[in-house]
């Protein structure tokens, strides 16, 4: 997945060579996720249950881009790493778009 402009700062300089030596570990396929743990989707090749032509992305486990240690990364295909984040892109979607309105929550303490 694209790294958002906004983010670019938050990750090591040396973040390609990271995540290649994540993929390399995974044998360039997806290492799934708890959603689909059995995925072993190919990087470059038709996915077998979507279709579109995977590209193998890295997922950090904790959301975190600073904590690159290779046991919170994992090589995920477009469909795993967009399940994996859904609740994490809830999350963060709603506090943009309240920050946005700059209005309180109905359920915010006072």
């Amino acid at each position: 997945m694209p790294i958002k402009p906004e983010n670019k700062a938050r990750y090591p300089k040396d973040w390609k060579r990271i995540a290649d030596a994540i993929r390399e570990r995974a044998g360039h396929r997806c290492e799934g996720s708890p959603a689909y743990p059995d995925c072993r989707a190919a990087n470059g090749t038709p996915h077998p249950v979507t279709g579109s032509r995977v590209v193998l992305t890295v997922a950090h486990l904790d959301h975190t881009p600073e904590n690159c240690e290779p046991q919170n990364l994992k090589a995920m295909c477009q469909r795993c790493h967009l399940t994996y984040d859904a609740e994490h892109h809830k999350r963060t979607a709603y506090a943009t778009r309240k920050a946005a309105a700059q209005t309180a929550d109905l359920f915010d303490a006072a």
